[in-house]
This record gives C-alpha cells, sequence and structure tokens, in this order.
C-alpha cells in the first residue's frame, strides 16, 4: 500500500478498536454492551480529537471507558504513525524504507533521515508537557472533589487539553470554572503547546538552549516556525478583542462577569475555538456575530505537525499572502522575504478548496437528515466536525442517526487531511509528462 493509504486505513482501524472497546460492559455504567453508532461516534470523536460526543462522558463512561477515551485521543494527537513508530521502537523491531517513508509523510517532513529521533523528540515532548499540565491543575481541582478524583481529572484534562481532544469529566464542560481564570489559562497553554505544532515546538526549544549556553552562533528559525508563531499570534489577540466586543453585553455568556473574568474567557474562547473544544461560556447563546467568528476561526484551526486540524494557520496565511501579492500586481508570493514554491501555493489552493467542498457537502447533507435544526446551528456542528474542534451548539446529542453518521465521516476527513485523503483513493494516478501551451482568461 501506498504510504497515504497505509495513513488513512490505520486510523480507520484504530476508530473500529476503540469503538468496540467503548462498547464492552466495562466501559459504560449500565454494565452491559452500548449503542455500536455511540460507541462509534465517541471512538471517531476521541482518534479525531475533536471533542464531539453524543453523551455525557463523565457520567456515561466508567474509568475504563474514561481510561479507553483517552487512550484513543492520545494516539489521534500523536498520529497513526507516530503511535506505530512508538510501538515498533518498544518492541524493537528494525525499520524498512516504506516505513520511514510512510513516517516522513506523517510527519510531513522533508527528508526520511532523523525520523526516528523526531518521533522520540515528541513523544518526550508530550509526556513532559502533559504531566506538567496535570500537576498544575491538581490542587486547583482538589478544592471542590476528592483527590484521587481530582488526579484522574487533572490528568484526563491535561492530556486533553495538549491533544486538542476537547473532551471533559464536567457536565458542562468547564462551564463551571470560568470565575477561576488559572483554569483557562493552563487548559489554554496547553492547547496553544499543542496546536502551534511539535516542530515548532523542538525549534523553539533548540534556540532557547543555545540562548541560555551563551552560543554565539546565529540560528535562524525555518518559514514554517516564522509563520506558525505570528499568524497563531494573530489570529488569538484578534479572536479575543472581537469575542469581547460581540459578548460583553450578553448576559447569558460575559455580562455576569467581573472585567478580568470576561477577558480571560474572551482570551480562552479564542483559543479553544481554533480546534481545542473546551468551553467556559455556551455556545449555543452566544450572538449571532460571536457564533460566525467561532466559525471562521474553527475552519482555519491549528498549525500543522499538530495536534489539532482546520485548513492549518500556514494554509491561510499561503492564501491571505496571493491575495495581497494579486492586488499588488506581483506574480510572486513573499512571506519574511522569501518565496513561496508554486507547488506550495497550489497545494494551499487544494486544501482550501476540499475543505470548503467537504463543509458545504456536510452541512447541506445534515440540513436533509436534521431539518428540524437551525442551519446556523448545523453549518457550526459541521465545521466543529471537519476542524477536529469539538465545540457545539448543544445538538449533537439530538442529530439523527444519519446526521451522526455525517458528523462520524465529517471528523474522519478532517483528521487524516482532505489531501492526503485523495491521495489514498488515487495513489495510483502518475504524473504526466505532457507539457501543455498557456493561454490567459479572465479572472474575477
Amino acid at each position: 500500500m501506498s504510504p497515504a493509504r497505509t495513513i488513512c486505513l490505520g486510523f480507520l482501524a484504530v476508530i473500529f478498536v476503540g469503538a468496540f472497546l467503548l462498547m464492552m460492559p466495562i466501559s459504560n455504567t449500565s454494565g452491559t454492551w452500548s449503542d455500536p453508532i455511540t460507541a462509534l461516534f465517541s471512538s471517531t470523536s476521541a482518534v479525531c480529537v475533536t471533542g464531539l460526543s453524543v453523551v455525557d462522558v463523565g457520567k456515561f463512561y466508567t474509568f475504563w471507558g474514561q481510561l479507553f477515551l483517552m487512550l484513543l485521543f492520545q494516539v489521534g494527537g500523536l498520529g497513526y504513525m507516530t503511535a506505530t513508530t512508538l510501538l515498533l521502537l518498544l518492541i524493537g523491531r528494525k525499520f524498512s524504507l516504506r516505513d520511514k517513508i510512510t513516517l516522513q509523510q506523517s510527519l510531513d517532513t522533508r527528508g526520511i533521515r532523523g525520523g526516528l529521533q523526531l518521533v522520540q523528540s515528541i513523544i518526550a515532548v508530550t509526556i513532559l508537557i502533559e504531566l506538567t499540565g496535570a500537576f498544575a491543575l491538581i490542587p486547583i481541582f482538589n478544592q471542590t472533589m476528592p483527590l484521587r478524583d481530582s488526579i484522574w481529572s487533572a490528568i484526563f484534562h491535561s492530556v486533553s487539553a495538549f491533544n486538542n481532544a476537547g473532551f471533559g469529566l464536567l457536565s458542562d464542560n468547564l462551564m463551571s470554572y470560568v470565575r477561576t481564570p488559572m483554569v483557562s489559562i493552563i487548559i489554554g497553554l496547553l492547547i496553544i503547546f499543542g496546536g502551534i505544532g511539535y516542530q515548532v515546538i523542538l525549534e523553539g526549544y533548540l534556540w532557547i538552549r543555545s540562548k541560555l549556553a551563551n552560543n554565539r552562533e546565529y540560528i535562524s528559525f525555518s518559514l514554517n516556525f516564522c509563520v506558525a508563531i505570528s499568524t497563531t499570534i494573530t489570529l488569538i489577540i484578534f479572536g479575543t478583542i472581537f469575542f469581547w466586543f460581540t459578548e460583553f453585553s450578553n448576559p447569558d455568556t460575559l455580562n455576569n462577569l467581573s472585567f478580568l473574568d470576561q477577558l480571560v474567557a474572551a482570551w480562552f474562547q479564542s483559543v479553544t475555538t481554533r480546534t481545542a473544544g473546551f468551553n467556559t461560556i455556551d455556545n449555543g447563546k452566544m450572538t449571532i456575530t460571536g457564533i460566525f467568528i467561532t466559525i471562521a476561526l474553527m475552519f482555519i484551526g491549528a498549525s500543522p505537525g499538530s495536534t489539532g486540524g482546520g485548513i492549518k494557520t500556514t494554509t491561510a496565511r499561503i492564501m491571505s499572502s496571493c491575495t495581497k501579492a494579486a492586488l499588488q500586481g506581483r506574480d510572486q508570493v513573499v512571506l519574511y522575504e522569501l518565496q513561496v514554491p508554486n507547488g506550495l501555493i497550489l497545494k494551499a489552493v487544494g486544501v482550501v478548496m476540499g475543505s470548503l467542498f467537504t463543509v458545504i457537502l456536510s452541512t447541506g447533507l445534515l440540513s436533509i437528515t436534521d431539518r428540524n435544526i437551525n442551519f446556523i446551528n448545523l453549518l457550526f456542528e459541521s465545521t466543529s466536525a471537519f476542524g477536529t474542534v469539538g465545540l457545539s451548539t448543544g445538538i449533537t446529542a439530538s442529530l439523527s442517526m444519519a446526521g451522526r453518521l455525517i458528523i462520524i465521516a465529517t471528523m474522519y476527513i478532517g483528521r487524516v487531511g482532505v489531501l492526503l485523503l485523495m491521495g489514498a483513493i488515487f495513489a495510483d494516478t502518475k504524473p504526466s509528462l505532457i507539457k501543455y501551451p498557456q493561454e490567459s482568461m479572465l479572472v474575477g
């Protein structure tokens, strides 16, 4: 099989195994075999690190069910090939050339050398950040629950936040902690680190280590690092401003909070909207403007090589730079005094168009299967599923059986990626050696 098919089928295999585990009597509080569609929905949402759920996770699943869920979104956050590589490293199996090529495509790296070392670094970073987040959350949760429950809740929420999964054990997600800024800050930082991309984190770590060691050697950041960092900061700042401006007078969201709590809640909403799925305010009671801004941010998503979804920050930046170049009458797209290759521009266009088509198709099908639900809520749900965000206006549990299957398919496509899925389907397509003559036409 081609690397693309290996990755896509690997995700499917993990999803179905997870669905079986979540169906078992030990996984749910009823002590009986649960509904297959419910288990499949939860497993897909976990592996695709989305966070949408048709049940109350904290009440429906036992400790074992919650543990299975955590393992599923940990595997989903790391990526199928990274998790597989870890397993092969543990059992001591040697890697073939095909394994290395598949790993290279999964991590979106330039070459196949250093792939195993990168996986080891990714796993080390993941464990370090998740443990740090868990230890920071334990004393806060311990104020309202027993120590044993607070330890498990801290671990679950830390792993969920770093993997941008959005699963929580509380019935209201994190709305009960809207007046506890430290919870929003800790969870928000975990989301940012998980959504910024492993390679960006490692590159930043190497720069900090060089500075602390007083190394005078000049370190040049990659274009991916500069674009991911700057675009993420810009989106968070503008998202915070827009959410506060549109919701500060809304009595159902921010109006009843102090000014500091309003700012923290608006900042957290801006952070979590880009693929995390946690919420400290009721998304279903936001203004239409706030819902529209949320949809736009969910569609953009996180950075490439991260645990998040969406079209990615780099894709959005390339498209905006293309627009800028067209308005200025230039035929080159330049970022940080570096020209963006035409092949990368074509890839960005393909990602955007494929993503738009997926969201439109998913929303259109939902409007047929669930006609009793408001259209804006269906668009919100579909975009959330594709961006692997997990935010909802509260309609997930009320979706019809057909609607749930549509959301399952949308979550899967959003996680593996439109281009990778198309590459898996049309893997045998050979590049053409024929060059056709050019001709201009009217555009715009």
